[in-house]
This record gives structure tokens, C-alpha cells and sequence, in this order.
């Protein structure tokens, strides 16, 4: 049988992978010059693969798709990618959260891995060679069109990734192979990536652990978490906001609203007692001194305006209503979204085929016999910490096993 894999990304090279293991003739199609330009830029160039826990943590995990993946969860779970990892010749670590990376701390080591296992299946790999089409007759696949001409397949699996990063070939390939084959998409907008919020520039570059980022839409939470927040020049990134922008991104986000709690181990009794200790000792300084033990420089001043505090003001003159004001932006620091970063950004795409139309044992589509498609192609995905990857490996294992 012959299976073409369109894309040498990460679904890609565990399709085909899988593909040859079960004895079929494998050929995967690669657009770029060298494949896995995308596992590359991954975790800033370690590539965290996976997360070491277990397949129901892993579904807890995943923002969009979780149903469909809970098969594919199991059958290849990251227990099996760790150990597909190594019996293949890369050595792992175990970081916070669980996050797994290759020893080495290099992404071009996880590709090279993925590529060696290919060719030792006996998979053969076509590099700057972009898919134009999927050919297909009478409800079925027969083939593959391209520039250099068509490639008949009996099996034909899409692994062509989303919109995120397009330098790497992420150009929406697979969209148009899905639609063109009479697929529906869930419109596509980028996730895990940073937020645009008005006011906030003056405190650029300003860090803050441990605190608390909690979103309401229309009055109700929708997220609350502890970890770390990055101000930047446009607005919010850093890892609590990454994972923020998984919930939001198909949102309308003029009906969002963000607090940022900068001591959330105080509620607010303990933390006006605090503010009044440290006033004390302070008596006569203004209060963008003042208040530097509670907060970063660079955001003292950003905060006292956000609560009508003139920062120039003497301590002992701060009224009691002044005070509480302070107490609740420390503790509730409103910050209002106004768009999503884009696709340059992004760390995956959310949205695209429409999973409904998908077997999930096999990835097969329930609309073209011997189509298939895995990875971010697909309308699931999840928070930041190795899942997104561990979704590509779980699908393109079950794209290339399928009977």
C-alpha cells in the first residue's frame, strides 16, 4: 500500500513512522529544505515534546478537542512518546511542571531523532517538495498533485500544521486540502501568545512572579491562575498569559475583563495591616517610594495612577480612602485586552478541521476514504508544557497505524 504524508513536521514524521512499522510503502513530502523547521523554534529552541504525566492529566490540559482526543490519549500517550524518545536514541530530562526536553537542551536533536526513526522504517523522505492538492475520485484518495506531478497514493495523511510561525511553512496548506475535500473549518485564531492592553507600556519589560491573573467575560470567571506575568511593549505576555489566551482567543474581547492580584498569599485585611507597617516607617516619603517593598519600581507608578494616588504624594497625608484604593489595585489591578498578538507569535493555532467529521481511532476522514489528517491541522488544542506536541505525536501515531 502506498501512504504519502504531506508535511515533515512533528504529526508528519510520527505518521509516517507508524506508517512503515505496520509495512507500508512511505513517502513523505516535505515543502521546506530540512524537515521539522517548526520543532525547531519550540521551546525557545529546547523543544519541550511532552509533559510526563498521565493520559486523563494530559486531557485536563487540552482547551479544545478534548472528547475527540480522549482515544488517542490513551493509545499514544506521552509515556509512549518518552519512550519512542529514547529507544530511538534521546536521552530526556524532567523539568518543573513536568515539562520533558531533550538532555542536550537542542530542538534539532528531537527532529533528528523523528528523522532517523523515518529512514530506519524505511520511509522516504522528499524534501523541497510543496503538495498542491489532494487528487480524489469517486469518495476516495488516488493521489497527490505537486509541482514536479502526481503521486498516486491509496493513503494520503495531512500533517501540515496551522498559521503559527509561517516561516516555517505553517501557510494553511492543510486548510484548503480539508476544504477542497468538502471538510468544514472552525475559523482559525492564534493561540498561546500575548495580549494587547491599553496603559500598560510604561511598565515594559517588568517581570512579576507568583501572582494571580484572573478573567471574567460577561461577569462570570472563566480563568484564574497563579504563576508569571511579563509587561511588554504592547501589553501582556509570559506564561499565565499564553495559557489566558487559549480560553479567550475565540472570545469577544471587548466583554473581557483581566485582574492582575500582586499578593494573592494576602487577602486584604493582612495586606492593608502591611501597607500601614510599612507607611510608618516612611512617613515622609512620597508615595512612588513608599510603596517600592509591595511592588517593582516600574510599577509603583503605574499602579498609583491606576488608583488616583497622586505618586508624588507625602505618606502621612494618604487618606484612609486612598489607602483602600491602593489595597484593592494591588489586589485587583484591572487591565482591559484589546486583541490577540498574531500568527508571527503565536505558539499554535486554535480552530480548523472540524474534528466531527473525523474518525478518532484513526484519524481517518469520515467524508474520503484514505484521508487523513493529524497535528495542529486539526480544530484541538491545548495550554503551554508539551501537550500541543504531545496532541501531534498521540494523532500521527494513530493516522499511520490505522488498519
Amino acid at each position: 500500500m502506498q501512504v504519502t504524508v504531506i508535511g515533515g513536521g512533528a504529526s508528519g514524521l510520527m505518521a509516517a513512522y507508524a506508517a512503515a512499522k505496520q509495512g507500508r510503502d512511505v513517502l513523505l513530502l516535505e515543502k521546506n529544505e530540512k524537515l521539522g523547521k517548526k520543532i525547531y523554534l519550540t521551546g525557545k529552541g529546547r523543544c519541550n515534546l511532552t509533559n510526563d504525566c498521565s493520559p486523563d492529566e494530559f486531557l485536563q490540559n487540552v482547551v479544545r478537542g478534548e472528547k475527540f482526543l480522549r482515544g488517542a490519549a490513551y493509545r499514544f500517550s506521552a509515556a509512549d512518546t518518552m519512550q519512542f524518545m529514547r529507544e530511538h536514541g534521546l536521552e530526556l530530562k524532567v523539568e518543573r511542571g513536568n515539562r520533558v526536553f531533550p538532555a542536550s537542551d537542542h530542538a534539532s536533536d528531537v527532529t533528528k531523532t523523528l528523522a532517523r526513526a523515518c529512514e530506519e522504517a524505511g520511509v522516504r523522505i522528499r524534501l523541497n517538495c510543496e503538495a498542491l492538492g489532494v487528487e480524489i475520485g469517486e469518495g476516495e484518495v488516488v493521489g497527490v498533485r505537486t509541482k514536479e506531478g502526481p503521486i498516486p497514493s491509496e493513503r494520503v495523511i495531512v500533517a501540515t500544521g496551522g498559521l503559527s510561525y509561517p516561516s516555517t511553512g505553517s501557510t494553511g496548506d492543510g486548510y484548503r486540502f480539508a476544504k477542497e475535500a468538502g471538510h468544514t473549518l472552525t475559523p482559525c485564531v492564534p493561540s498561546l501568545v500575548g495580549l494587547e492592553v491599553r496603559e500598560v507600556a510604561a511598565a515594559q519589560g517588568i517581570t512579576v512572579k507568583n501572582c494571580v491573573l484572573t478573567a471574567r467575560e460577561k461577569g462570570k470567571v472563566i480563568f484564574s491562575e497563579l504563576g508569571e506575568l511579563l509587561f511588554t511593549h504592547y501589553g501582556i505576555s509570559g506564561p499565565l498569559v499564553l495559557s489566558l489566551s487559549a480560553k479567550i482567543n475565540r472570545s469577544d474581547l471587548s466583554e473581557v475583563e483581566l485582574f492582575l492580584d500582586f499578593k494573592p498569599a494576602l487577602d486584604e485585611n493582612k495586606l492593608d495591616a502591611r501597607i500601614l507597617r510599612d507607611f510608618s516607617e516612611r512617613t515622609n516619603e512620597q508615595m512612588k517610594n513608599a510603596i517600592r517593598g509591595l511592588l517593582p519600581a516600574g510599577l509603583c507608578k503605574l499602579v498609583l495612577l491606576k488608583a488616583h494616588i497622586p505618586a508624588e504624594k507625602q505618606v502621612n497625608k494618604l487618606t484612609k480612602e486612598e489607602r483602600a484604593a491602593l489595597v484593592e489595585h494591588l489586589k485587583r489591578f484591572p487591565m482591559r485586552p484589546t486583541a490577540l498578538r498574531g500568527y508571527l507569535e503565536a505558539v499554535v493555532t486554535s480552530g480548523g478541521v472540524n474534528v466531527g467529521e473525523i474518525d478518532p481511532k484513526t484519524m481517518q476522514s469520515r467524508l474520503v476514504r484514505g484521508l487523513y489528517f493529524c497535528g495542529e491541522v486539526l480544530d484541538a488544542d491545548a495550554y503551554t508544557g508539551g501537550f500541543n506536541l504531545q496532541i501531534a505525536f498521540s494523532t500521527g501515531f494513530l493516522a499511520g497505524n490505522a488498519p
